[in-house]
Order: structure tokens, then C-alpha cells, then sequence
């Protein structure tokens, strides 16, 4: 066997383990919990079957399906935008939230919580609602997308983009902080309950806008992997093989503005997922090519998401807060990163 074929070879091993890895982990997010169901009752509710109690069908189809469905689609999200976003920069630190656009986000729902008094488990869909505060967050998002992508047709220089969006979240921090000063105790009781980060706050209906979004989202970033390839020749090369690298760069900060705001507004500010999944997935799949490490990442990042949203359901006596989760798998990650930057 050549040493071509030896490589496909152990790239379509890798893909199967990890997909093996997917289906595991979502199974394990419909069993596991404070309540435990076994296997061929889950799979009796999924099918329909009539004979499963009504209390078993709820904990099923209401709140562990949208979580595991969220973790996945989330994790996949934010894995992508890590990696679009260290391939574009070509800094190995840049992660979905460089640009400022989950700052954008954290400041439309603390305009929502913080100054109009919002909370976001609200029993209604008007201001107290959680429609309301996802608006926000994503409105919040886009804006800050909006002036990111006119700051990169200004500042042509990728460091100085990255410096800019970096100012803009500080900016944006400076806001909250001055919003908390006009808001009551149960506004910032919810705005801090959502910083913390969950999966775990979708229901039926809320889940199919968000599965939508993602899903849109994770397809024009596939599309843009040919022009990824060609950004690892080089700028120039690749300008003089017919690629626009303005528009390009456009594109890839849109889809990575979708990508963040949906999955910010959805399970709020979640860290490290995005930025250490792109180096995880490079060592399962040793490779630079963006058509293997972009599906890669995407099952990856799912596969790690719904690992941490079982790691959140260990206590019996509650749910811990995911961001207090994700930082003991992609902390060591970004360290061991630094190390080898520096060796």
C-alpha cells in the first residue's frame, strides 16, 4: 500500500471513530441525567410508541433532545468559526469571540435584561420573554458584525482588524458594566445566569429557528473552503490565481458573525470551545487542508460540546454552568499551544 493510500485510509478510520464518537455522545445525552432511561426506552419515545409514561416522554422530547441538539449544532458552530477564523488571521489564538461580535452579543441582552428589566426564563413572549432576549442578543451581534466588516474594508491589515475587534469587545464590556449600575438585583440575577452558558434552554419550538440558522450558517462556511485552501498559499499566490481577497475576507467574517451570534443568543457566552477544537481536530487529522479540517471540526466540535454538557448534569443536586465546564478541556489545549509556539 502506498503511502497515499495508507493516508486515506487512516483519514477515513479517524472519520468513522469520530462519528462513532457523535452518535455515542448523543445517545448518552438522552439517557444520562437525574433521571436515568435506559436506551430502549429512549428509542421507544423517539419512534412514537404509546406504551411510555407521560413524565418519561417529557424529560425525552422537551428538554434532552433540544439540549443534545443545541450542544451538537453549537459545538459546531463554534468549532468552525475557530477555524475560519485562525486560517484567515493566520494567528493559532484567534477564536470565534476576537472580533468582539460575543461582546455585540452580551451587550443586546443586557440592554434587555439590565436596562428594561428583562429576565430570561420569562413565562410570556413579550419583554420578559426569552424571544426577546435572543433578539438581542443576535441584534447586538450584528451590529458589531456590521462595523467589523466596515472596518475591514478600511483596515487592510489582518492584526490590525484582530486589534480592532479586540478594542470594540473592551468597549462593549464598558457598556454592561455602566448598564449595571441602572438595573434591579433580578436583572442582573438573569443577565449573570446567562453568562454562564447552557445548552440546556431550548424547547421544541425555540430549537427548529436555531437549527435553521446553524445549519445555514455551517453551509456557506463549506462553500468557502476552497478559498481557505488557497489563503494557505499565500496572499499573493492566491491573488494571482483569481482570488479576491477583500471579498473573501468579507465572507468569512459574515459567516462567522452568523455562526457566533446564533449560537451567543441561543446558549450565551460559551469559551474555548471555538478556539481550542481546531487545534484538537489537527491532531486526529495531521493535515492544512480546510476540505478534511472543516468537516473534521464540525464533528468534533459537536462531540466535545455534548461531552461537556454531560460533564454539567454530574451533580446530582444541580446543573453546573457550562463556561465552568469547557475551560478544563480547552484551557490545557491553548497552553500546550503557547508551549509549542515557543519551542
Amino acid at each position: 500500500m502506498s503511502e497515499i493510500q495508507l493516508r486515506r485510509s487512516k483519514t477515513t478510520v479517524s472519520f468513522l471513530i469520530l462519528g462513532a464518537l457523535v452518535i455515542v455522545l448523543f445517545a448518552a445525552n438522552l439517557t444520562i441525567g437525574s433521571v436515568n432511561i435506559s436506551p430502549a426506552k429512549v428509542f421507544r419515545v423517539l419512534t412514537g410508541a404509546s406504551d411510555v409514561e407521560t413524565t418519561v416522554r417529557f424529560i425525552v422530547l422537551d428538554s434532552r433532545l433540544p439540549a443534545a441538539i443545541t450542544a451538537l449544532l453549537a459545538g459546531a458552530s463554534l468549532a468552525v468559526c475557530g477555524l475560519m477564523m485562525q486560517s484567515a488571521f493566520r494567528n493559532p489564538l484567534a477564536g470565534p469571540s476576537v472580533l468582539g461580535v460575543n461582546s455585540g452579543a452580551s451587550l443586546g441582552v443586557a440592554l434587555v435584561m439590565l436596562l428594561w428589566g428583562g429576565t430570561f426564563r420569562g413565562s410570556t413572549m413579550g419583554m420578559t420573554g426569552i424571544s426577546v432576549v435572543m433578539s438581542g442578543a443576535f441584534a447586538g451581534a450584528m451590529c458589531v458584525m456590521g462595523l467589523i466588516l466596515f472596518l475591514s474594508n478600511i483596515l487592510r491589515n489582518p492584526v490590525t482588524l484582530i486589534i480592532a475587534g479586540m478594542m470594540t469587545g473592551y468597549l462593549v464590556s464598558s457598556l454592561i458594566t455602566l448598564l449595571n449600575f441602572q438595573a434591579t438585583a433580578q436583572g442582573i440575577q438573569s443577565y449573570v445566569m446567562w453568562g454562564m452558558g447552557s445548552f440546556g434552554g431550548q424547547t421544541r419550538e425555540t430549537i427548529i429557528p436555531f437549527a435553521i440558522l446553524t445549519c445555514v450558517g455551517l453551509i456557506f462556511s463549506l462553500s468557502l473552503v476552497k478559498s481557505l485552501d488557497l489563503l494557505l498559499l499565500g496572499e499573493d499566490y492566491a491573488r494571482n490565481l483569481g482570488l479576491n481577497l477583500r471579498l473573501t475576507r468579507n465572507l468569512l467574517l459574515i459567516a462567522t458573525g452568523i455562526l457566533s451570534a446564533v449560537t451567543t443568543a441561543y446558549c450565551g457566552p460559551v469559551s474555548f470551545i471555538g478556539l481550542a477544537i481546531p487545534h484538537i481536530t489537527r491532531l486526529l487529522f495531521p493535515t492544512d487542508f480546510h476540505r478534511l479540517l472543516m468537516p473534521a471540526c464540525i464533528l468534533m466540535g459537536g462531540a466535545v460540546a455534548m461531552l461537556c454538557n454531560l460533564l454539567c448534569l454530574i451533580p446530582q443536586s444541580g446543573i453546573l454552568p457550562l463556561n465552568a465546564v469547557t475551560p478544563l478541556i480547552g484551557a490545557p489545549v491553548i497552553i500546550w499551544v503557547i508551549l509549542k509556539s515557543r519551542r
